[in-house]
């Protein structure tokens, strides 16, 4: 059976383990591609054992070095790389007015340059074969605002303007750019956020319940198959009704 190959970035835990184990039972070979040497290789021998093929990446999103020579080591290895998700992402949060400018660079450095480098390092393989899918993990907040998240909030904006011009730019290869919106998922970095915030949110869904890392997975593999060959340069909210 043929395969497809995704190179996923954040691939070490949480929501961007389980997009690799999602696409894993969807036929596709996976880069597990994070800094996180020891987690990527859990997760590649969890792939592994679900029938795919997969290998990892070392990779810092923020560096153009690490990611022109890592997305060249995959192309090697795998042959060729269909779709890429950009999920690695940061926070640090702060009041814009105290925000030190080091905390503002480095989470636009991951969560948008980051997406930006490793876009532009694929495309050329993607135009190659005349076939891509690009789903870039955006964020509710890039579209609704927050406060305490200026860094953040401006990067998740800035993921969703780039979808758009690249969805633009290589509509004609057959290449589809998407973005993905979540809402409140359950994961390591909304765990650790104080009881009453979680209210606050709950009550600002009308599904009343936070996601999981499935309800994005499962939105990624739709957006990489060909099933959504029509679908370009659109932000898929997956928020339950949090932001409408």
């Amino acid at each position: 059976m043929f395969h497809r190959v995704a190179l996923v970035t954040g691939a070490s835990r949480g929501i961007g383990r389980e997009i690799a184990l999602t696409l894993c039972r969807g036929n596709f070979d996976i880069i597990v591609a994070s800094p996180e040497v020891e987690n990527n290789e859990t997760v590649a021998e969890m792939i592994r054992q679900c029938g795919g093929k997969a290998m990892t990446l070392d990779l810092d999103v923020s560096s153009e070095e690490s990611v022109k020579k890592g997305v060249a080591e995959a192309i090697k290895q795998m042959g060729r790389i269909d779709v890429l998700v950009n999920n690695a992402g940061i926070t640090r949060d702060g009041l814009a007015m105290r925000m030190k400018a080091a905390d503002w660079s480095l989470v636009l450095q991951i969560n948008l340059t980051g997406a930006f480098l490793v876009s532009q390092a694929v495309i050329p393989a993607m135009i190659k074969e005349r076939w891509g899918r690009i789903v870039n993990i955006a964020s509710v907040v890039g579209e609704m605002g927050n406060a305490g998240q200026a860094n953040y909030v401006a990067s998740k904006s800035g993921l969703i303007g780039l979808t758009k011009c690249l969805a633009k730019e290589l509509a004609s290869r057959n290449i589809t750019v998407n973005a993905i919106a979540p809402g409140f998922i359950e994961t390591d970095m909304t765990e650790v956020l104080p009881k009453e915030v979680k209210d606050q949110m709950m009550a600002a869904i009308p599904l009343k319940r936070f996601g999981k890392p499935a309800d994005i997975a499962n939105t990624v593999k739709f957006l990489a198959s060909e099933e959504a060959n029509y679908i370009t340069g659109s932000v898929l909210r997956v928020n339950g009704g949090m932001y409408m």
